[in-house]
C-alpha cells in the first residue's frame, strides 16, 4: 500500500478496496466514530483533534470515509502531532454527467459542451468543471488536496517521526509493506479489522464469482439483449463502429474505444488544435447518448441490482 499522503473521496475510496493483514497500532474505542462532512463544511474539536461532522444524507459508503479520516486524526494527536482530517466533497459545481450516460439530463448537459471530455481541458483551460481541467488547484472543480499546516516547521527528523506515526515504521524490503500508524487505526475503526491473508483471499474470490454472476445475469438478460441489439444498429447507422453488443459492455463502449485510439500526444495539442476534434466528439457523444437513451434506462438499474465491474477485475 502506498505511504496514506494525500487524502481525498477517491484515493480514500481506492485504499478502502485493499486489505492485507496487519497489525493495528493503538487507539481509543471512541475517538473518530461520529465520522465527518464534506470538504468545507463544519468541524468539531474531540480530545483536542479536529474531527469531521458527518453531513445529512451521506451515504454509507462515504460515511466510512469520514469515519475512516476522524479516526487518523484523533490517533495523530495522542501521537502528538496535527492531522487535518479530509474528505472530499464527491461533487463539482455543475451538473455534470457521470460519463457512462446513466442520469440522460445530466449527461446530455455535459456532453453538448464537453463532448467524452478528451479534449474539453484543453480547449476550456480556464473551467474548473471540465473534465480532466486542474484550473485554480483543482481537479474537475473538486479540491484534491485542501492544503493544511499539519507539518509545517517541522525538522527532517519531526517528518520523519510523523511519517512513521502516520503509516508506521517503513518496511526492509518491497514484500514487507504493509499498512500501519495511524492510518490503520483509523481503518479499522471503518472497516473493521483486517483480514488474514488467507480470509482476504477467500473474500476476493467469493467478490469474483459473484461479480461473473451478474455478469452472466446481465448478458443473458433478455431485455438487455434486445436494447443493446437496437442500441448497436443506432450506432452503426450513424456511422460510429460498434466494438461489442453485450449489455454489460454497451454503455461505455464508444467513449472507451475512442480513448483507446487516441495517440500519446493527444494532452500536448493546442488549443486551436483540440477545438474541432472537441467538435467532433461532441457530436459522436451526443449521438451515442442518443442511440444508447432507451437500454441505459434499463440496463442501470438491473446492473445496480447484480453489480458487475467488468472482466479481469
Amino acid at each position: 500500500m502506498p505511504k496514506y499522503t494525500l487524502r481525498n473521496s477517491l484515493i480514500a475510496a481506492l485504499a478502502v478496496s485493499m486489505l492485507p493483514a496487519l497489525a493495528a497500532c493503538g487507539g481509543s474505542s471512541d475517538d473518530g466514530k461520529d465520522g465527518g462532512s464534506a470538504a468545507g463544511s463544519s468541524t468539531k474539536t474531540v480530545n483536542g483533534a479536529t474531527q469531521l461532522n458527518v453531513p445529512e444524507g451521506t451515504d454509507a459508503e462515504t460515511k466510512k470515509l469520514y469515519i475512516m479520516e476522524n479516526g487518523i486524526a484523533a490517533c495523530m494527536k495522542k501521537q502528538g502531532f496535527a492531522y487535518t482530517p479530509h474528505v472530499g466533497s464527491g461533487a463539482t459545481d455543475s451538473a455534470a454527467g457521470s460519463g457512462d450516460g446513466q442520469d440522460y439530463a445530466a449527461e446530455k448537459k455535459e456532453r453538448q459542451k464537453y463532448g467524452f471530455g478528451t479534449y474539453a481541458a484543453t480547449v476550456y483551460p480556464d473551467d474548473t468543471n471540465a473534465p480532466g481541467s486542474n484550473a485554480g488547484g483543482k481537479i474537475e472543480g473538486k479540491v484534491v488536496t485542501p492544503p493544511d499546516d499539519d507539518q509545517k516547521g517541522m525538522t527532517p527528523a519531526q517528518l520523519t517521526a510523523y511519517e512513521v506515526a502516520l503509516n508506521g515504521p517503513p518496511a526492509k524490503t518491497k514484500a514487507e509493506e504493509k499498512d500501519g500508524g495511524c492510518y490503520l487505526v483509523g481503518h479499522t475503526k471503518a472497516y473493521g479489522p483486517p483480514l488474514s491473508a488467507a480470509a482476504e483471499k477467500k473474500a476476493q474470490n467469493a467478490r469474483n464469482e459473484e461479480n461473473r454472476t451478474n455478469g452472466l445475469a446481465l448478458n443473458g438478460d433478455a431485455q438487455l439483449i434486445q436494447l443493446a441489439q437496437k442500441f448497436a444498429s443506432c450506432l452503426k447507422a450513424q456511422g460510429i463502429p460498434v466494438s461489442t453488443t453485450q449489455p454489460t459492455g454497451m454503455a461505455d463502449m464508444v467513449r472507451l474505444d475512442l480513448a483507446n485510439q487516441l495517440p500519446e500526444d493527444h494532452r500536448s495539442l493546442t488549443k486551436a488544435e483540440a477545438l474541432p476534434l472537441l467538435t467532433k466528439d461532441i457530436d459522436v457523444s451526443l449521438k451515442d447518448l442518443e442511440c444508447g437513451k432507451k437500454f441505459r434506462a434499463a440496463y442501470f438499474p438491473k446492473e445496480k441490482a447484480h453489480p458487475y465491474w467488468g472482466d479481469g477485475q
